[in-house]
């Protein structure tokens, strides 16, 4: 008999051709198998009154008499032990330098009559097989929104310091329709991760009845199987929102599968398309997100005609719950004393933010949320500011400052091109002596102090007097603040050429120099 057995469809059409009288050989023509297989399936045939009674039987009944159970075989000794061992060569295999082979060898330890390597292998795998199924769920639309973070960040260029921060990338997903929500984070706090979510509910236009997340620290205080504790801002957050809060179990990512599978296609669909862009801001960064994951939402599913837009807005967006009338904003509020750097600082970001100059010494009330940071004394607000995450860093608005703070910073973004326009504007002998000075110096930052003292001494004197000056000292062949301010000191500049008088004993010759030739 061939050792691949023939379909109960072929056992039944010979039973049929023996009823007609039909030979063996005849049967295995018809059928196109090997006479020996037909000899075989005949010598099989159990007593029965006739062979149309036996083709009448079941598939089950007839399978038992072709293919009785072999009872003469024996369970395997060493798969009985070895059954016991396999979950916990599974939970070993997930441990760092864990091999197959090792276990092998610790198993021939404990046992060695059992299986050589190839079928403990074999047996590890069926294992993991068995215990890998998967459960098909359901999904009600509306019920349930699936929250999470991606593994990997996405960043921008902060245009002040040219460093490349870092962002988390939230990622949230209706499961009945695939619907998704991404935003891009300036960090994991719960300030920000709870503002995001409220930007996510306002994407969706609408409140599902339950909100999924693992257990991170920001959503469960306390982590139970059975019962998690929620923290008090998720708590605040969902009343808000009147929407239910659940965990995933400890370690259980299949608890939402959704929303991990959508972490790894949004790796293809938003991660990928921006990976060679360069942003230089967080709003920039995430419009960006936001028109990769429009044309994700609008990509029609494989094999089917529609796309996760589409059914969300036929069957899923009319079930979620209305938006409440406010947003979700989140306030702080904590006193500190304005220092002598006319700054405040906000102990959480460690970052200073400034306030006019005459409150300095005051204690004063800091409130601010993920976006913006208002200073207030008393009642009175008297600061604002747009929240800068950047630890150690400082924000100021030059008006807090006082007039001598203002010039100063003025001044230090003056470049080359400002002071010869300055220059410029007094007369062509001190354009030409702020350019003679400019370019004395192999870095031209370090001629900046001098042109700041030019600029001074104009304002000082005066432009007529400065022109004349200049003007003065032009035929020297070095010049610089020093040279300008004597003659102007001295009050030189007001002489003219012919009223310099050189009196001297000496007989003039042509070694004989005028004071001119030391300015």
């Amino acid at each position: 008999m061939s050792n691949k057995p023939i379909t109960m469809l072929q056992i039944r059409r010979i039973l049929q051709l023996l009823a007609e009288g039909r030979s063996k050989r005849e049967i295995s023509r018809v059928l196109h198998c090997s006479r020996h297989t037909v000899d075989a399936y005949v010598d099989k045939l159990p007593p029965m009154p006739s062979l149309t009674e036996l083709s009448r039987l079941p598939d089950a009944e007839l399978s038992r008499l072709f293919y009785p159970d072999n009872v003469s075989s024996k369970p395997d000794s060493r798969y009985a032990y070895l059954s016991t061992r396999l979950e916990y060569y599974n939970k070993e295999l997930k441990r760092t330098g864990v091999t197959k082979y090792l276990l092998w060898l610790e198993y021939r330890e404990e046992d060695p009559s059992g299986y050589e390597y190839v079928r403990f292998c074999q047996h590890i795998k069926d294992h993991t097989r068995l215990n890998g199924a998967t459960m098909h769920f359901e999904h009600q639309a509306g019920d349930r929104v699936q929250i999470d973070f991606a593994g990997k960040p996405l960043s921008y260029l902060d245009a002040s310091t040219g460093e490349m921060i870092s962002c988390p990338v939230l990622v949230c997903v209706l499961p009945y329709s695939g619907y998704t929500y991404a935003e891009a984070l300036i960090n994991a706090t719960q300030e920000c991760l709870f503002t995001a979510l409220g930007r996510c509910m306002n994407y969706f236009a609408g409140v599902p009845k339950n909100a999924l997340s693992d257990n991170m620290k920001q959503y469960v205080q306390k982590a139970n199987n059975y019962e998690p504790t929620f923290s008090v801002l998720c708590e605040q957050w969902s009343t808000h929102y009147n929407t239910t809060l659940s965990a995933a179990r400890v370690a259980k990512p299949k608890d939402k599968p959704t929303v991990e599978n959508m972490v790894h296609v949004s790796y293809l669909r938003i991660y990928a398309p921006l990976r060679d862009e360069t942003f230089h801001g967080l709003s920039e960064l995430n419009q960006r997100i936001l028109v990769c994951l429009d044309k994700h939402n609008r990509t029609p599913f494989q094999k089917r005609s529609y796309s996760r837009y589409d059914r969300f807005m036929q069957d899923e967006q009319s079930l979620l719950k209305p938006l409440p009338a406010e947003p979700f904003i989140i306030k702080h509020t904590t006193i500190a004393k304005v220092q002598r750097s006319y700054h405040v600082l906000l102990g959480e970001d460690y970052h200073l933010y400034s306030v006019p100059f005459r409150y300095l010494g005051k204690q004063v009330k800091i409130v601010y949320d993920i976006d913006v940071v208002e200073i207030y004394l008393e009642l009175h607000k008297i600061a604002s500011h747009k929240r800068d995450f950047r630890k150690h860093c400082y924000t100021t608005i030059p008006e807090h400052m006082p007039e001598k703070h203002q010039r100063y910073l003025e001044a230090q973004s003056w470049d080359a091109e400002h002071y010869l326009r300055m220059a410029k504007e007094t007369g062509p002998f001190t354009y030409e002596i702020t350019r003679r000075v400019l370019e004395s110096r192999d870095f031209i930052e370090q001629a900046y102090r001098a042109c700041q003292g030019l600029a001074r001494l104009t304002k000082q004197y005066g432009k007529e007097r400065f022109e004349n000056a200049c003007k003065r000292a032009s035929p020297a062949s070095r010049v610089g603040y020093k040279m300008i301010a004597s003659i102007l000191e001295k009050g030189l500049d007001k002489q003219s050429d012919d009223d310099l008088i050189y009196s001297s004993n000496l007989p003039d010759h042509e070694n004989i120099r005028g004071p001119q030739a030391y300015y």
